[in-house]
């Protein structure tokens, strides 16, 4: 199966947040949306950075009560591991796990066009196990 078809079922939208954006307002959009990252993008279209939960949690410690005032460029990953949608789940899977990330965006020809998280690609596995088992079972 291929990034495509998570996409195909969940949809392409993206929230991306500005990079001078406060990690209030970013914190305000993690909860509001009930998700555990943005994509950090001026444009909506070009990827900066990431922020997380993670993130926010790991900066927390160190700026307490400041760090809502700071900017989410302050404290987004910079290194950002994408996919494309042509990329395979098990392939993508592997990139979740090694490099111990949990939301992918995806991106064709540099364009931002979809997010893949580890929910995600867990719900399809698991559809995909179950539609396993009901063809075996009617076999």
């Amino acid at each position: 199966m291929r990034v495509s078809h998570l996409l195909d079922e969940k949809g392409a939208a993206v929230t991306t947040i500005r990079g001078d954006a406060k990690v209030a307002d970013a914190v305000a959009e993690l909860c509001r949306l009930r998700i555990g990252a943005l994509v950090v993008s001026d444009d909506g279209v070009h990827i900066e950075g990431m922020v997380s939960e993670r993130d926010v949690v790991r900066r927390l410690n160190d700026l307490k009560g400041r760090l809502v005032d700071e900017p989410v460029s302050m404290i987004m990953s910079r290194t950002v591991h994408t996919c494309i949608p042509e990329d395979d789940i098990l392939a993508l899977m592997s990139v979740m796990a090694e490099r111990r990330v949990r939301h992918v965006p995806v991106v064709r020809d540099g364009v931002l066009c979809g997010i893949v998280s580890i929910r995600d690609v867990v719900k399809s596995q698991l559809e995909n196990l179950e539609r396993d088992r009901i063809r075996r079972s009617s076999d």
